[in-house]
């Protein structure tokens, strides 16, 4: 079959996009593609690190090493190169890998410049967008019901990689208790604080709108996606918004509640360094990472945690305190990349990511711990950050405190 005219195919496209992973200036994605090949092995697993991954993610990693480059022209040019690229993928996953991965970087941004790349907030299903009337979610979702669940995901992910290792913790709550999965889909390189308000009036009209009369709602979210949650919550409880009483149970798989370390690694080089292997790649961390990635230097909800101050700057932990809300049930889901019992580094480590403490939601300030109960509280051991998505322990608990 013969391409048509002027119409770039997918190989070229991918030959584009490798071509701008030349530049030796884009040390943020060689960092966070580094990361990405730490955290995917366990202590002691062997093997020789390179600093390179594979598949889907390799790709992503390539684009992004392009678009991010400073030296030899700017990011809006490069950005104009890597717009057709992406066209030619249509609607497929690899461009959504893509894309949400740039906004997770760069997403900030793409927005000041008003980049068409930069993602818009949606609420989804099924991989489509949904319009927030009642009449259209009836057509789209024809078997909503009384339980409604919505997913929010973390920093460079978007609402199609909730499915890992062949499941997806909403679709398998459909199948189990017969939950509505709605996911959210948002610019990640903003600050958690503008995708907070966004997601507080997505949720008003998602639930003023619900086609059907209202049981019971959740939310789950993972890493970043928690903080934009409680941040959400934080400004509807504030504006008196009336879909926060309806709201009856959150939960946090791997939520950086106080912060990641790796993060503070811009800061610190040398403390982090010297603390664990896992964070040598972010040696190379300079000033070319968006507002959503500092805001989980420390776990930042709120306008008041960053307005007015230099994100890049050094300094101790300003946030404003924000305690769980009384009247919901809250859960805490974190994971350990050693053993049940481990060593003390083990669990400063925590999931590659976010330390066990932060997961938790323990702070040696009490103003600032969040008091998940005892019994609502689980580790999974052995699995790193991204493990909180598939693996069938962390549905199972799910499964147990939803039934």
């Amino acid at each position: 079959m013969t391409t048509p005219p002027n119409k770039p195919t997918k190989g070229a496209d991918l030959r584009g996009a490798a071509r701008l992973a030349t530049d030796a200036t884009a040390g943020l994605t060689n960092l966070v593609e580094a990361m990405h090949e730490r955290i995917a092995r366990l202590p002691g697993s062997g093997g020789t690190l390179d600093g390179r991954t594979g598949g889907i993610s390799g790709l992503v990693y390539k684009t992004i090493r392009g678009v991010t480059r400073v030296a030899g022209g700017s990011i809006e040019a490069l950005l104009g190169l890597l717009a057709p690229a992406l066209g030619s993928y249509g609607e497929g996953r690899e461009r959504d890998a893509i894309v949400a991965a740039l906004n997770g970087v760069l997403g900030d941004y793409l927005v000041t410049t008003g980049n068409p790349l930069a993602t818009p907030m949606e609420l989804r299903h099924a991989g489509h967008a949904l319009t927030l009337e009642r009449e259209a979610l009836a057509v789209a979702l024809p078997a909503a019901g009384g339980r409604l669940a919505v997913l929010v995901h973390g920093l460079c992910m978007n609402d199609l990689q909730w499915q890992r290792d062949g499941h997806d913790h909403g679709a398998a709550l459909a199948r189990d208790l017969g939950y509505t999965p709605v996911y959210l889909r948002y610019n990640s390189g903003l600050h958690v604080s503008i995708n907070g308000r966004a997601f507080a009036q997505q949720l008003a009209r998602l639930i003023e709108a619900w086609p059907q009369p209202l049981q019971r709602v959740v939310v789950i979210g993972h890493s970043m996606g928690g903080l934009v949650t409680r941040s959400a919550l934080h400004y509807a409880t504030q504006s008196q918004q009336p879909w926060v009483p309806r709201l009856d149970d959150l939960f946090f798989l791997g939520t950086p509640h106080h912060g990641a370390p790796l993060e503070r690694a811009g800061h610190w080089v040398d403390l982090v360094l010297g603390a664990t292997p896992y964070a040598a790649p972010f040696a190379r961390l300079g000033k070319v990472r968006s507002a959503g990635i500092t805001d989980l230097r420390h776990g930042h909800l709120l306008d008041e945690d960053w307005v007015g101050r230099d994100r890049f700057a050094r300094g101790g932990d300003r946030r404003q305190p924000v305690l769980l809300p009384e009247n919901l049930r809250c859960y805490a889901l974190a994971a350990s990349l050693g053993a049940q019992g481990g060593a003390l580094k083990e669990r400063l480590l925590g999931d590659g990511l976010v330390p066990l403490d932060s997961a938790l939601g323990v702070h040696k300030d009490p103003a600032r711990a969040l008091d998940f109960p005892p019994e609502r509280q689980w580790v999974g051991y052995g699995m790193n950050h991204l493990d909180l998505l598939g693996r069938p322990e962390v549905y199972a608990k799910l499964k147990e405190w939803l039934a």
